[in-house]
C-alpha cells in the first residue's frame, strides 16, 4: 500500500525531470548560436551571421538535441538489458547520431557535402589497426558532414558535452572518449590515449579534429593526441579538408532551390592516407597531415594577411 502511494509521485518527479531536461534544448541551442557567431567574426574578412544565420544554426543545435534525445531514450531499455546480459547499443547509437547528423545537413546547410579522393578512404571492413581520421575545424557544420564519409568512428570530446540534451545521452551511449580540457587532466589524457587504442586495436577508427577548437579565420597549430594514437598503435592517419562555404550560413537554402538558386556546397577532401610506423617522427607526420589538409583550402583571415606582409 505504501509502495502504490509513492509511485504516482515518483511517476510525476520524473515527468518533471524529463520536462526541464527536454525543454532546456530550447535554452541550450541559444549559447551554440554566440559560439558559432565568433567563430566567424575574428577577421573583417568573414562574414557576419545575418538574421537568416542565426535563425539557421539555433534550429541546427535545436533539431541535433531533439532527435538524438528521442533515439538516446529509445535506445535506454537496450542499454539496460544489455548490462544484464553483457550487451551494447554503441552501433545503434552510431546509427542515431548518423541520421541526427544527415538530416541537420539537409535541413540547414545543403542536399548533402561534395567528396573528393573517395579513393583514399581505407576499406571499412573492421581490421586493426583501424585508421586515425584527422581534419581541420571550422564549424558546427563540420561535425554533421563528416557522417557523410560513411564511416563509423568515436570522437574525442571534452567532459562537458556529457550534459547536453540528447547530445550527451547518444555519445555515451556511443561509448565516445570524454576529457577534460581544463585544470589537472592528467587521468583525463591517460584515459584518453588508452580508450583510442582499444577502440583502434577492436577495428573501430578514431576521429580527431586536432586544432583542439573552432575556427574559421585562423590556422591553429595541431596538438599532438592524435599522432600519439596513431604512433603507438601503427595506423594509418587519415588526413581530411573540409572547406565550409563563407556564406553557407547566410544564403537562402533550402528555399534556394525552388527557384534553381545557386548554394555553394561544403566540399570534403579525403587526402592519400600516411603509414604510421613508431619510429617515425611525430612533428615530421603533423606537419606532413597539416601540409595536406590545408593545401586545397582557400585563404582566410589571418593568413590572407600574413601573405601580403610576406609580399
Amino acid at each position: 500500500m505504501i509502495i502504490s502511494d509513492h509511485l504516482p509521485m515518483a511517476f510525476s518527479a520524473l515527468e518533471t525531470i524529463l520536462l526541464v531536461y527536454t525543454s532546456s534544448i530550447f535554452i541550450i541551442s541559444i549559447p551554440s548560436v554566440f559560439q558559432e557567431k565568433r567563430i566567424w567574426n575574428p577577421s573583417p574578412l568573414l562574414p557576419s551571421l545575418s538574421l537568416m544565420g542565426h535563425l539557421r544554426v539555433y534550429l541546427f543545435n535545436v533539431v541535433w538535441m531533439s532527435v538524438t534525445l528521442i533515439g538516446g531514450l529509445m535506445l535506454l531499455p537496450k542499454y539496460f538489458v544489455g548490462k544484464i546480459f553483457g550487451l551494447d547499443c554503441q552501433y545503434e547509437a552510431y546509427l542515431v547520431e548518423r541520421f541526427t547528423a544527415e538530416l541537420c545537413f539537409y535541413l540547414f546547410v545543403g542536399w548533402g557535402p561534395e567528396i573528393r579522393g573517395l579513393e583514399n578512404l581505407p576499406p571499412n571492413d573492421g581490421s586493426a589497426p583501424a585508421p586515425v581520421y584527422v581534419a581541420n575545424h571550422a564549424s558546427q557544420i563540420d561535425l554533421a558532414a563528416v557522417y557523410f564519409l560513411d564511416r563509423r568512428f568515436k570522437w574525442i570530446s571534452k567532459d562537458s558535452v556529457r550534459y547536453l540534451p540528447g547530445v550527451g545521452l547518444i555519445m555515451s551511449l556511443s561509448q565516445h572518449v570524454f576529457i577534460q580540457r581544463t585544470g589537472k587532466n592528467k587521468k583525463s589524457v591517460m584515459n584518453l590515449y588508452e580508450q583510442s587504442k582499444n577502440a583502434i586495436q577492436s577495428g573501430l577508427p578514431m576521429f580527431f579534429f586536432p586544432q583542439g577548437t573552432r575556427r574559421m579565420g585562423v590556422r591553429l597549430p595541431f596538438k599532438d593526441g592524435a599522432y600519439k594514437v596513431a604512433l603507438e598503435s601503427e595506423s594509418l592517419l587519415v588526413p581530411i579538408s573540409i572547406e565550409i562555404p563563407h556564406n553557407v550560413w547566410n544564403n537562402w537554402y533550402p528555399f534556394c532551390l525552388l527557384w534553381g538558386g545557386k548554394c555553394e556546397k561544403v566540399v570534403l577532401t579525403v587526402h592519400k592516407p600516411v603509414e604510421v610506423k613508431k619510429d617515425m617522427d611525430r612533428e615530421e607526420i603533423k606537419k606532413t597531415t597539416y601540409d595536406a589538409i590545408f593545401s586545397v583550402l582557400p585563404l582566410v583571415g589571418e593568413e590572407i594577411q600574413d601573405v601580403k606582409k610576406e609580399k
